[in-house]
């Protein structure tokens, strides 16, 4: 598509976060006459050179007047931004509409930023210049002048929401549980802003899917667009009597070269292989960067073991379904779980009950997350008042040859401003464990 020129344009920027002064600062450049609106806007625009207001009373008639609107993402959909006659965008479909550079995108409930991350190694391995933007960290809109061949877009349902025409040349969607229903008006529009990735898509596009997934199955897909499936079934991209990862029936890479082959591991890795494969890379080359991917940080990450007992920190999980993905990979574990519960049923992690030999719940939600576990026999549940009660709690229970993971199934902003801090929280006191039982 053509560049879109926004030199003179009356914009409004709700939000001022990381992404909002990445848009502020684009815009500016591009010449609009940018004016900035935040809830809280105090603390964000210190040293800006735009006009950052309050939202208030005269926010109705400034959008109004606006070319455009650009919300940013962590502005939730029942926001008045959204009921008003103008229509936002996203920051995601801003720098669609302001470069030529292809894109990829990626979403899902889980695993859309190891996917994301894989799929930016493979291409470059290959030869091309990629950049991972989006819900992973970097503003696409901050590099759409830069000269790259692709833009790997982790996209969110934040993100997608407020798309109009952004059309990736590949979109892949990894999963789908319920997730982020203090954000979205409901289940239905958290999964229809992640549909949403495959709407504009055309001739010469592929959609990449998890045909284990119902719900990510049940999006239609344009007619002219090729669909590729992946995951463990009869499908394009599969794992092959349980030795390979297979293309088409063609193995590019055994089981036992992965460094990381629990199920869900195996689901990213098959996503990220289909996505490349689809641009044109030989799966040899996708095949040497799953043989050297341990993981990012904080997702069912290996801190150390010590007395025979591992310790993983998997504190991005945030959602019952990705503990339950996790945790179906162990035999033997002591799980601490619980933290902020963002109005999601915890009741599903019951599931993995088999898989515990213990249950430590932690913050705002440790009653509710233990009462999932009440009754079952043989599994010990305690509460913790602390993640150093917790980790301590935790290590009583466990034997040797059982893992402890810090899994929590919740967000953490009652203890602690983000997972990342969490999960340093737990790497650490598990750390400070070391001189007591020894390490491996």
């Amino acid at each position: 598509m053509s560049k879109v020129s926004y030199a003179g344009a009356k914009a409004i920027v709700v939000g001022y976060g990381l992404t909002g002064k990445a848009v502020s600062s684009f815009l500016k450049n591009q010449g609009s006459q940018v004016v900035v609106f935040d809830d809280d806007p105090t603390s964000s625009h210190a040293g800006s050179d735009v006009e950052v207001r309050k939202v208030g009373d005269d926010f109705r008639r400034v959008l109004s007047e606006a070319d455009l609107v650009v919300v940013s993402p962590g502005v939730p959909r029942l926001h008045q931004v959204y009921s008003f006659d103008v229509e936002p965008i996203s920051e995601l479909e801003l720098a669609y509409r302001s470069c030529d550079i292809p894109m990829v995108a990626v979403t899902g409930t889980n695993g859309k930023t190891t996917v994301t991350t894989q799929v930016t190694q493979m291409l470059s391995l290959a030869g091309y210049r990629a950049a991972a933007v989006g819900n992973i960290g970097t503003p696409a809109i901050s590099v759409v002048e830069k000269e790259l061949d692709f833009l790997v877009v982790e996209a969110s349902s934040f993100q997608l929401a407020t798309t109009k025409r952004f059309r990736p040349r590949v979109a892949a969607w990894t999963n789908f549980t319920p997730d982020h229903l203090d954000w979205h008006a409901g289940i239905d529009d958290y999964w229809s802003s992640k549909a949403k990735i495959f709407s504009n898509q055309s001739v010469g596009d592929s959609a990449v899917l998890n045909g284990n997934d119902p719900a990510v199955m049940a999006a239609t897909i344009p007619e002219a667009v090729e669909t590729i499936r992946f995951g463990d079934g009869n499908y394009e991209f599969k794992i092959l009597n349980n030795q390979h990862l297979a293309s088409h029936d063609m193995p590019f890479i055994a089981l036992s070269e992965l460094p990381r082959r629990l199920p869900h591991d195996l689901e990213n890795a098959l996503a990220s292989s289909a996505i490349v494969d689809r641009l044109g890379v030989d799966l040899n080359i996708a095949a040497e960067v799953l043989s050297n991917f341990r993981g990012l940080p904080h997702r069912v990450e290996l801190v150390t073991t010590i007395g025979g007992i591992s310790y993983f920190n998997d504190s991005k999980a945030t959602t019952p379904a990705s503990v339950v993905a996790a945790l179906s990979g162990f035999e033997s574990a002591v799980l601490i779980a619980g933290g902020k519960n963002k109005g999601l049923d915890l009741s599903p992690l019951r599931a993995i009950a088999s898989h515990l030999r213990g249950l430590v719940s932690i913050g705002d939600s440790r009653e509710e997350v233990a009462l999932v576990f009440s009754g079952i026999e043989g599994l010990t549940v305690l509460t913790a008042d602390s993640m150093k009660e917790a980790v301590f709690a935790a290590r009583s229970l466990a034997r040797a040859g059982d893992a402890v993971i810090l899994s929590p199934g919740c967000t953490s902003f009652d203890w602690y401003g983000s997972y990342g801090e969490r999960g340093e929280d737990f790497r650490n006191i598990v750390l400070s464990m070391t001189g007591e039982g020894g390490v491996q």
